[in-house]
């Protein structure tokens, strides 16, 4: 038999998959890295990046027409939708040319654009965007395949021209009243964006508590904003049957305890989770088995149980998100190339929620921490309290903080304020270098800024649990 072509294969140049292919060739490894459709994954393509840019763009349509609050006067203003594409659009070109760019430039790897699939334990057939088929074979293969938006079965959805959180960003124009089905992170986002850009949005949640992860004082702070930026809120219902009338309006039939009712829109986004890309990888073949919902186990080296197969970034299942992905790759390689011994066991998951203000969130949550046992000092301040909030007006939120009574240590932190992610980052250094509430209490921080008003959280009279 003779020697496997590669050293190793990469499926998906995800925010895993492109890096762990460069750092293993710069290690000498032969690689080839085969990717479906674009360098960079969801992120660069259809996620963080093209949302990020354009709810940017929806910002200013809103801090334009709050002008008037800050003394400022100008005329009406309008929204350019096909600008605000086209923006979203170079910036992710420009993020991916530059990734894929990056990638062929390094000697030893191989970038191949196809559909792969296994064919065995180490065998992959790759359907080539270029035409025919290819085999490849190596020791190690590693899956960063990703996920897809989930589509439910609801009567009718296939036949309406639903939205999903890819499409509905290739719009020509602003919709008249989108509906939202899903009120999760991914619909929170879109419900204000497009509020901003001037449609009129409805938001369907099956749960009666919308954002229900998030502590409940937390999640109700989110939605008072956007109710006060027209966005409103079905909780408690089911969407039974959808159908498109000869005008052209989408009319959804609604369940609750309440009982069944109507409601029609001009566009439905449907944005209530994703699916791993499983199905289309031919695990059968290999002996790997995904879980109940189609994601990949592993263990906390990201192995599989088929050794010398690991799955990496959102396939996997677990936390979704671009740092974690990428920091999977970071396990992956200190193991492979430098005997390293990092796991995914108790690292810490932060995540962002991009709406306005954001909200920064890591370690435990409140209701965790009150069932963890510890003997705990809650913290919070209401961004009415900031006073670099009032100074820009941006006084919606608060901020929590959970800490350890015993040893003063930090967690998990809540930060719903303007840039809320970045103070919540700040948080996240003390957690990770044990740094104490009363260190941060008595912090010099520069004044004025939002970082700041960690003295004051810590400052404030705790509720001692």
């Amino acid at each position: 038999m003779s020697e496997p072509e590669f050293d190793a294969i990469v499926v998906g140049a995800g925010q895993a998959g492109g890096p762990l292919a460069g750092a293993l060739a710069k290690a000498g490894w032969k690689v080839a890295l085969i990717e479906r459709e674009h360098v960079g994954g969801t992120c660069v393509n259809e996620g963080c990046t093209p949302t990020k840019t354009m709810i940017a763009s929806a910002r200013v349509a809103h801090v334009a027409r709050r002008a008037a609050e800050y003394g400022v006067q100008h005329g009406a203003v309008s929204v350019d939708f096909e600008v605000v594409r086209s923006r979203k659009r170079a910036i992710v070109e420009s993020f991916r040319s530059g990734s894929q760019g990056s990638l062929e430039r390094i000697e030893g790897v191989e970038l191949i654009f196809g559909e792969a699939k296994f064919t065995g334990i180490k065998q992959l057939e790759v359907q080539l965007q270029s035409g025919g088929t290819r085999t490849l074979e190596a020791e190690k293969i590693f899956i960063n395949a990703g996920t897809r938006p989930f589509v439910p079965e609801i009567a009718g959805l296939s036949e309406v021209g639903a939205l999903d959180s890819t499409a509905i960003m290739e719009l020509d124009s602003v919709p008249e009243h989108l509906v939202i089905l899903g009120g999760g992170y991914i619909g929170f986002e879109f419900a204000q964006m497009f509020a901003r850009f001037g449609s009129r949005v409805t938001v369907i949640e099956r749960a009666k508590r919308l954002l229900e992860r998030e502590d409940e004082d937390v999640s109700s702070a989110i939605v008072r904003v956007l109710n006060s930026e027209g966005v409103s809120f079905e909780s408690g219902c089911e969407v039974k049957h959808v159908q498109r009338s000869s005008s052209g309006q989408i009319s959804l039939e609604l369940h609750s305890e309440a009982g069944d009712r109507s409601l029609t829109g001009s566009h439905l986004l449907v944005a209530i989770g994703r699916t791993p890309n499983t199905d289309r990888l031919n695990l059968e073949s290999t002996g790997l088995q995904t879980d109940a919902r189609g994601f990949i186990p592993v263990q906390p080296t990201l192995e599989t149980d088929v050794a010398g197969i690991y799955a990496l970034g959102d396939i996997k299942g677990g936390p979704a998100f671009t740092h974690i992905s990428y920091d999977d790759y970071r396990i992956v390689r200190d193991a492979l190339l430098h005997a390293g011994t990092r796991t995914t066991t108790d690292r810490l998951a932060p995540y962002t929620m991009f709406t306005d203000p954001q909200l920064g969130r890591v370690g435990m949550f409140e209701d965790q921490a009150r069932a963890s046992g510890r003997k705990l000092r809650l913290y919070r301040l209401p961004m009415t309290s900031v006073a670099r909030a009032i100074e820009i007006n941006e006084t919606a939120g608060v901020m929590k903080a959970v800490v350890d009574a015993q040893t003063d240590l930090i967690l998990g932190a809540t930060v719903l304020g303007y840039e809320g992610g970045e103070v919540m980052a700040v948080l996240q250094m003390a957690m990770i270098g044990g740094v104490t509430a009363t260190a941060i209490r008595e912090g010099v921080f520069a004044h004025p800024t939002m970082t700041e008003s960690l003295n004051n959280l810590f400052s404030s009279a705790p509720v001692t649990i």
